[in-house]
């Protein structure tokens, strides 16, 4: 089970990758509230390779902040692929960074819906050429949720160099 020194680790990995890439990250985070960023900023010397951090939390601050249509939200959902990917490439539109990853679930306890329970998170990952999106069903409390969420986010970012790698 990940938790905060799991969490410490990956950000210290992508940290490590991003210096070596000389590319800087973007975050997009609602369901984390901040969560992956604050990882990031934790580790001395993240501000090589963290360029910004947006929390949008609500609807409106997904089309405000990102550029998030809010036509997008309407049918899809907050909680779905394609806002995700629309959070990510915001995420690179409005900053300097060449990744960018978002996040984007139901941590709970409430919130949860037959369609997307508790535990539903829709993660982004995009270089500005290539958007990877995925859905997964988490399980744990709301702590939990949003622990795992930030790290699966930043295993993604590390997956993501290593395809650029092999490019």
């Amino acid at each position: 089970m990940d938790n905060e020194n799991t969490l410490h680790q990956l950000a210290i990995r992508v940290g490590n990758r991003l210096r070596e890439s000389r590319l800087m990250l973007s975050t997009a985070e609602s369901c984390t509230g901040g969560l992956i960023a604050g990882a990031i900023t934790d580790i001395s010397g993240s501000s090589g390779w963290f360029e910004r951090g947006f929390v949008t939390y609500s609807n409106q601050s997904k089309t405000e902040m990102i550029g998030v249509p809010p036509e997008l939200i309407e049918r899809h959902g907050a909680v779905s692929e394609a806002v995700a990917r629309a959070m990510a490439e915001g995420a690179l539109r409005n900053s300097r960074a060449q990744l960018a990853l978002s996040v984007t679930g139901v941590a709970g306890p409430g919130g949860g819906t037959e369609t997307k329970p508790v535990g539903t998170v829709s993660f982004g990952w995009s270089d500005r050429i290539h958007t990877t999106c995925q859905t997964m069903h988490l399980k744990g409390d709301r702590r939990q949720i949003r622990i795992q969420t930030a790290a699966h986010a930043l295993r993604g970012v590390l997956k993501m160099l290593d395809e650029e790698d092999e490019r």
